[in-house]
This record gives C-alpha cells, structure tokens and sequence, in this order.
C-alpha cells in the first residue's frame, strides 16, 4: 500500500518528467522510423530556408526539420539601406512560419552545437540529437578576431556584417556623428561575405551624408587593391558624391595594421587615423559551427565541396551551402545561397529516390547594388557545377553597362533591386 509520502514522491517525478518532455526541443526527433527519411537542415536564412521549400517541392513524403536559432531572421540584403535611414528594420525582417505551416517543415529553434557524421546525428547545445538521413548546413560566416578587433569590443565598431543588432548600432552611430565627422570603413581581404556590399553601404552612407551632414568625410581603408565593380562603382561615386568617399587601397596607404575600436582609432602603414565612426568590417571565416563539425580542412577557412551535390569533401552525407563552403568562382551572397538551397534540393531528392544527381546542375547569381536610391548596378553569372569544380558559363551573365548618358538605366536598376529582393524573399519565406 502506498501511504501520502510515496504517493507524493510518484505525482512528482511524473509532473518532472512531463515538464522534460513539454520543454524538449527535438522531442521524437532521435531516431528515425525504419520507414521514414528524414532532411535535415542547419540554417534558416537564404540557404537553409531555400533548400527547405524546394525540397519539399520536389519530394512530398521526406520529413524536413529546419533548425534555426532564431525566430527573427533579419537579412543583409538591403541592410544597409537601413544603415542609411531609407529603410526601417521591419522592411528586413522575416521568420519562417510559413514555411511551417504551409510546406510541412518542422521549424526547431535551437542553436546546433555540431554536426556529427559519425552518429549522423544534428547535436543541439542543450545536449538533444536530431537523427538524419542527409543533412544540409548553411550556417554562414565567422570572423577572424585580429589586429586588436575582438568579440567584446566589436560593438563600438560595429561590422554589421551579420544584420540585426549589428545593423541599429551602425545605423543610430551614422545617426549622432556631428556634421564635420569622419566615418572610416575597414573592409575586409577576399573572400567575404556579399563583394559589393561595402561599397554599397559606402555609397549609401555617403548618400545619407551628403543630405545630412555635408561637412562630414568617408574613408574607405580596403584591405585588398580591387573589388567588385569597381569601375562602376567609382563612376557613381564621382557622379553622385564628388570626392566625398577617399577610398585607399590595399598597397596605397589601405593596409590596417592595428585598430582600437574603443577609441575609434585605426593604424596603417602610413598613419593613425581618428573616426567618429569606424564601421570595421573584419576577414572571414566559415561560422564556427563549421569548423565544430569537422567539415573544414585543418589550415583552411571554408568547406571544400563536390561540386554536382555540395556534399562534403569531409563528412558523408552532409551538404555544406551558402557562405561557408568553398564554391568560388561563386561570391558569397544572398543569391548564391539560394541558388545552391535549390540545386541542393533537386540532387538530395533524386539521391533518396536512388537517382543519379542531375549532371551538370546550373548555378546562378544576381546582385543589384544601390549607390543612392535612385542609382542601382548588377552584376550576373551563370555557372556549370563539374566534377571537380564550378566554372562560369561564357557569355551568361555580365554587368550594367559603364555610361548611362541619359541616366535611365541606373533608375532602373534601383528598381530592380528591389523587386529583386521582394521575389527572392516571397520565393522563399512567403
């Protein structure tokens, strides 16, 4: 006979235990029913959401678990009209509810401690495993914390890389700098995260400047002696600015060799230079989560891939896309992501059908960049994904035409732009 004591010992455990199960995050995720496969995905921006969608498009009965840190996912694209007072945060804000109850993905928000092969298993932080079958990773970019630029002090020189917070402290420093300020922007070696988008944020920012603060002054400090679209680029810049923005290469006087974010002070080969505001925008790495997973080479920095399916060339069964992995000539964008989200999807459902991958994939990537909001540029490229490297397709693709005498060209861009954007982000979360 039990007497109230036991009895209430018993209503105890099993109310803890309920709690335990209502509180688990990948509660019936462990193991896999002996009928069932299961995707899983680490990563819910560009990448990771695009491969859940089309996934699911191209295989109806595959289970699809999205794991995702964050139930706000703010994106880089456009950010930095935010940066500049064109837009507000809520016009880069999206989340993935759809893609939960409209395309039956089961959305897991958790941060992912590591990817395991040997278990072929998804490991959350709090110590929960997620069995799969294949395993896709879109899990972004890292920095390399040097030259004096570290992790506590980064928010006094924001990178505002990884839009969000990073995006308001940028936008609201640009906001208080006196008329007469110097905004000084750091941008980083090859490869990185979005080529053009320093210098669309430059421009943007130049933008802001010269309606708001007309004494202010912008130098850009490039750790490298070129970027992306240079030549058009420096042509807005001139047209539109004059020679507001003093841009320095790598080899002429560019070169940061010591930054105090605190202080706001940068050190080059050639001086120190005081900003009151100092957007530093550090070199890149594949995210942390990567390196973790075992899926980047010792003495390198991002994944190396098999081109046809992005599988890694490390872990079996595990598919590495968007900014961490190792797909050059394919820049590190929003587009790119997508696009491989997408390639990805086809080849994982063919392989679990026991299909061959479709030989070759095609590849693609689209970038309109603003220089003012009535001024926009692109660049495109298609490419062929081969056995043992991407290649760019001759004659697909190129970029806006240098002159625009009559100027209507660039309004259109900046039109496109944001289409652009609004397709991309309706494909894909909508």
């Amino acid at each position: 006979m039990i007497n109230r004591r036991d009895f209430g010992k018993l209503v105890l455990g099993a109310t803890a235990l309920s709690f335990t199960a209502c509180n688990s995050l990948a509660s019936g995720l462990s193991t896999i029913p002996a009928n069932k496969k299961r995707v899983v995905i680490v990563g819910g921006g560009f990448g990771g959401a695009a491969t859940a969608r089309y996934l699911r498009k191209f295989d109806s009965n595959v289970e699809i678990v999205l794991v995702e840190q964050n139930k706000e996912y703010y994106t880089c694209p456009f950010s930095n009209a935010v940066i500049a007072g064109m837009e507000k945060m809520d016009f880069i804000k999206h989340d993935l509810s759809t893609l939960a109850k409209k395309h039956n993905i089961k959305v897991v928000y958790a941060k992912v401690a590591k990817v395991d092969g040997a278990s072929s298993s998804v490991i959350l932080e709090n110590g929960e495993k997620i069995s799969y079958t294949k395993a896709v990773v879109s899990p972004g970019i890292d920095f390399k914390y040097e030259k004096g630029y570290t992790k506590e002090n980064e928010k006094h020189a924001p990178h505002a890389v990884k839009a969000g917070e990073q995006t308001t402290i940028l936008q609201k420093q640009l906001e208080n700098m006196k008329d007469g300020g110097t905004f000084v922007m750091v941008a980083p070696a090859d490869p990185f995260r979005c080529p053009p988008g320093p210098y669309e944020r430059i421009s943007l920012v130049a933008h802001y400047i010269k309606k708001n603060k007309p004494n202010s002054k912008i130098i850009v400090l490039d750790q490298k002696d070129k970027f992306s679209k240079q030549a058009l680029f420096s042509n807005g810049w001139k047209e539109l600015y004059g020679d507001l923005i003093d841009w320095r290469a790598a080899q002429f006087g560019g070169k940061v060799l010591s930054v105090d974010p605190v202080k706001k002070i940068v050190v080059t080969e050639d001086e120190e230079i005081k900003a009151d505001v100092l957007n530093y925008i550090p070199n890149q790495k594949a995210s942390q989560l990567a390196f973790d997973s075992g899926l980047v080479a010792d003495g390198k920095d991002w994944c190396d891939i098999h081109p046809k399916t992005f599988e890694s060339k490390l872990v079996k069964n595990v598919h590495v896309i968007g900014d961490a992995s190792n797909a050059a000539p394919m820049p590190k964008s929003a587009f790119s992501a997508s696009t491989q989200g997408k390639v990805v999807a086809l080849q994982i459902a063919r392989m679990l059908k026991q299909q061959e991958p479709l030989n070759p994939p095609k590849l693609a990537n689209t970038c309109y960049s603003l220089l003012s909001p009535n001024y926009g540029i692109s660049i495109a490229a298609v490419y062929n994904a081969l056995d043992d490297k991407i290649q760019n397709v001759d004659g697909a693709g190129g970029v806006s035409p240098e002159t625009d005498p009559d100027g209507h060209i660039r309004i259109l861009e900046a039109k496109y732009a944001y289409a652009w954007y609004e397709s991309q982000t309706a494909d894909i979360f909508k």
